[in-house]
């Protein structure tokens, strides 16, 4: 039987322990993450579990490759994103469903409580659990796409 809406936690939904990589990484790195995950975002991390960003395969297009930059010599802290929204694996479901809403983003990183990385949060893992409220994700959707392009 699923979950109460207010008891499932982010914890109980997230893809645990995601692959991550290091700004001073190659970006070639982080795409043989990106295609071995089957994923469009990779944590970026200090050189323990912090997450410093987030790359993403837009990132990779849009600000190296549309810029004309060589992706053989490019490093990750080139292209990722830095200002990036993390929610704690007790967060609610339906907290991290409006963050991602009010945010326009369709990953959120997991962090514990020493704010290391646990795992990352998607809108396809949300809407597989059934555990939000009804059209919640739908609309998130529909919120997400109506805003400017971004990761």
């Amino acid at each position: 039987m699923a979950q109460d809406r207010n008891s499932s936690r982010v914890r109980d939904v997230m893809t645990p322990d995601p692959q991550c990589v290091r700004d001073s990484d190659s970006i070639i790195e982080a795409a043989r993450i990106m295609q071995s995950s089957d994923t469009g975002a990779v944590p970026v991390v200090d050189g323990g579990k912090k997450i410093i960003g987030m790359i993403t395969d837009r990132d990779i297009v849009v600000r190296l490759i549309a810029a004309g930059k060589d992706p053989q010599k490019a490093r990750v802290n080139e292209v990722m994103t830095k200002s990036v929204r993390k929610v704690d694996e007790d967060a609610k479901i339906d907290e991290v469903v409006e963050l991602m809403s009010n945010a326009q983003i369709r990953r959120v990183p997991v962090v514990n409580r020493n704010d290391e990385i646990v795992g990352i949060v998607s809108l396809a893992d949300l809407a597989t659990t059934g555990r939000t409220r009804t059209g919640s994700v739908g609309k998130t959707v529909e919120e997400i796409s109506e805003g400017p392009g971004n990761n």
